[in-house]
């Protein structure tokens, strides 16, 4: 059996627990969210009011840079970046909707400053810009490949100007962000570009195998895969975020490795509650119809976790999945239902707690005075405390 396997049958317990059910993931330690010291919960973590300050101030040092770097754009393909960042309307007018949480941008940041100060911290401007481009980059293909119509609360680039411009656009978007770094004259710049460059490969290969795994049956799918694939659509780029706040930080190699795992670990995490969120969050708060994984089959790994729980209700869901859902006559919340009692949600709780835990030894290797680490500690409690 697998350690996956294992931690899905509860043979491996995670440091820190997750309540059930709860806003999802908030962390518990005897029944008391947990605050202070090494772990999540951290400095000040406990309500998150400093990871949403951190997230703010990183949206104030980045959007100038985003702002200016779109507007090198064509026209065209300006119009499509502007739209789904938020910041125009379809017909180009002015528009104030929500670039995201920055929280990527805030990684690099609160790396830098964990590492070198606030003076690395104001160097690491254009690389936290550029990892946001990244994230951009893909969200655009994501939505054109899963043909989700609604992002941020509003419809999807591809679904106002057609699959074409939102994947012209992604790539547009990827150029600048490779620009941003390469005009960069930060000696660490050079490194941050070769690493950025290898990340967005990872993502690339995360993807595909993401997609190849949807035309599979439910049979023959891992948890051991599924995890492997998470770690290299999502960790990989907030592995990616803290390494290049270690490079303009000026760390030695082994804190750049350190920290990239750490966003490795803490990016799982995200990605765990993200697909708890997609399965059991509230269509009013995500701004995503309840149960779309649901109804493409998607492998998220809760669905994963419970088609390999060897639970009649594991049975019962791969019955259902072997087939194409078809509306008004699947009950997607009873499908959800017999996730949740194969096991899937807690599972994928207890996963995201236990790499919480990793993310955390991680940390502390390359960050080990508390105080100091304290705004990474903040951000990934924040990544996994999210009810949206």
């Amino acid at each position: 059996m697998t350690e996956a396997h294992d931690r899905a049958a509860g043979a491996r317990r995670p440091a820190v627990t997750l309540e059930r059910h709860s806003p999802i993931g908030t962390q518990r330690d005897n029944g008391r969210p947990v605050t202070g010291g090494w772990g999540p919960g951290g400095t000040d973590g406990a309500d998150g009011h400093e990871a949403v300050e951190l997230l703010r101030q990183a949206r104030v040092a980045v959007d100038p840079e985003l702002r200016s770097a779109l507007g090198t754009l064509p026209g065209p393909l300006g119009r499509v970046a502007l739209y789904h960042f938020g910041w125009q309307q379809a017909d180009g007018t002015p528009a104030a909707g929500s670039a995201g949480k920055a929280i990527r941008p805030a990684l690099v940041l609160t790396s830098a400053a964990a590492l070198g100060g606030p003076e690395a911290r104001a160097a690491a401007v254009k690389a936290a810009a550029a990892v946001e481009l990244i994230h951009n980059f893909t969200l655009l293909h994501d939505d054109v490949m899963d043909r989700d119509a609604t992002r941020r609360h509003r419809p999807t680039a591809w679904t106002v100007f057609g699959d074409s411009d939102a994947i012209l656009a992604g790539d547009a978007l990827q150029a600048l962000a490779l620009r941003l770094l390469a005009e960069d004259p930060h000696p660490a710049s050079a490194a941050a570009v070769a690493r950025l460059a290898d990340c967005v490969v990872e993502l690339c290969a995360g993807q595909q195998t993401d997609t190849a795994m949807e035309r599979r049956g439910p049979a023959g799918i891992t948890l051991d895969e599924t995890l492997a694939m998470a770690e290299a659509k999502t960790g990989a780029l907030l592995g990616c975020a803290t390494a290049l706040g270690a490079l303009y930080a000026g760390a030695p190699e082994e804190d750049v490795r350190a920290l990239d795992a750490f966003g490795r670990a803490a990016g799982l995490a995200f990605q765990l509650i993200d697909d708890v969120i997609g399965l059991w969050g509230d269509p009013r708060r995500t701004g995503k119809p309840a149960g779309a994984d649901l109804a493409v089959r998607k492998k998220s790994l809760p669905v994963v976790a419970a088609l390999t729980s060897g639970t009649p209700f594991a049975a019962e869901l791969a019955a259902l999945y072997a087939r194409p859902y078809e509306e008004g006559v699947e009950d997607l919340a009873a499908t959800a239902l017999l996730v949740e009692r194969a096991g899937g949600r807690d599972w994928a709780q207890a996963e995201a707690a236990d790499r919480m835990g990793r993310a955390m030894q991680e940390l502390a290797r390359a960050v080990p005075d508390p105080e100091a680490a304290g705004g990474l500690l903040a951000l990934a409690e924040f990544v996994t405390r999210r009810s949206t």
